[in-house]
């Protein structure tokens, strides 16, 4: 736009339990990352434990499509998702696993599962 004057969308997010964060303004120039970024300092304090604990955690969704970390809003408008007016985006939470957890798991999974078939 012209006269310095920067595009803004407002945008809210529909966390897991329905409630949501928001809406606020943000500049086209804003990437994903940011986005989520205010998510995890905005998170609700009752439910801290369960939330993200940084934005790996988190995946935005708009118009059924995952948006990436590194675009901005106005690399992520389509025809679809086109924010014009109040724009709703849909926050999944990964669940936090540790990484020892998760090896462990992968690494019991074949003695639990043996097969005792016997070929003849």
């Amino acid at each position: 736009m012209s006269g310095g004057v920067q595009e803004q969308f407002e945008i809210k997010f529909r966390l897991p339990d329905g409630t949501d964060i928001g809406p606020k303004r943000y500049p086209a120039a804003s990437t994903v990352a940011t986005l989520k970024e205010s998510i995890v300092a905005q998170w609700p304090k009752a439910d801290k434990e369960k939330g993200p604990r940084t934005v790996n955690d988190l995946k935005l969704i708009n118009a059924g499509k995952i948006l990436e970390n590194n675009k901005t809003l106005s690399e992520c408008k389509s025809p679809i998702c086109d924010f014009s007016g109040l724009t709703t985006m849909h926050v999944v939470v990964r669940a936090p696993t540790s990484d020892k957890q998760s090896n462990k798991i992968v690494a019991k999974k074949p003695k639990d599962f043996r097969c005792g078939c016997s070929i003849m």
